[in-house]
């Protein structure tokens, strides 16, 4: 069954009108700062289970960055400036805490795109405050690789999750959202696309990639 196109093309509409698609051009390659061993492996499970959604790759190593998925979990913003190398990641740093701080975010994520439009690199943030504190590692987890496998609106999840939360308080992927990274690594559409018609292809093929 397609899904209406309007909603799809919703969730790649950016806040100022620009319609902004992309998928990774390339293998996934992550890196986990800031949690002990356990939560690594939990991390890295969420991140296998979606791009095995996707039917996309994994692998050791990138050739141009060692590592094209970094996750840093923190305490503090404040934390980010000192960290050697993070300024050459993240253009602007210190603004961009600032930011963060003034809006006192939980969360950050920054994609680097090659020569094509696809994901090349995604950084992840994440402030472990009272709020993110309170939520299970394998959500937190799901929440955060779903939203990196694509490069979504920046509106996209403001009013609903990506995830659902069953009766025994897992958390699962939306179905919905489930059938459209599904349906966005096929290999007949392109790795990145701007303008909205592209979401009628991509709804189109929800339905075909589900079977």
């Amino acid at each position: 069954m397609t899904q209406d196109y309007s909603a799809v093309e919703a969730l790649f509409t950016r806040a100022d009108g620009q319609f902004l698609f992309a998928r990774w051009g390339r293998p996934i390659v992550p890196v986990v700062f800031g949690v002990e061993d356990a939560t690594i492996s939990v991390l890295k499970g969420a991140i296998e289970a979606v791009v095995t959604l996707a039917d996309h790759k994994m692998a050791e190593t990138d050739p141009e960055l060692g590592a094209n998925l970094m996750v840093f979990f923190i305490r503090d913003w404040d934390e980010l400036p000192p960290t050697p190398g993070l300024d050459r990641l993240i253009p602007d740093l210190e603004p961009l805490v600032a930011r963060l701080q003034a809006a006192d975010a939980n969360q950050y994520r920054s994609f680097r795109f090659d020569e094509a439009g696809g994901i090349k690199a995604a950084f992840v943030f994440i402030r472990m405050d009272d709020a993110m504190s309170e939520v299970p590692a394998e959500t937190i987890a799901l929440s955060q690789i779903v939203q990196t496998i694509l490069l979504w609106s920046d509106t996209a999840f403001l009013g609903a999750s990506p995830l659902a939360v069953l009766e025994g308080g897992a958390a699962v992927l939306r179905p919905e959202i489930a059938d459209i990274i599904r349906a966005a690594y096929d290999p007949v559409l392109p790795v990145a696309a701007t303008d909205a018609s592209f979401a009628l292809r991509l709804a189109a093929r929800i339905g075909q990639s589900a079977h």
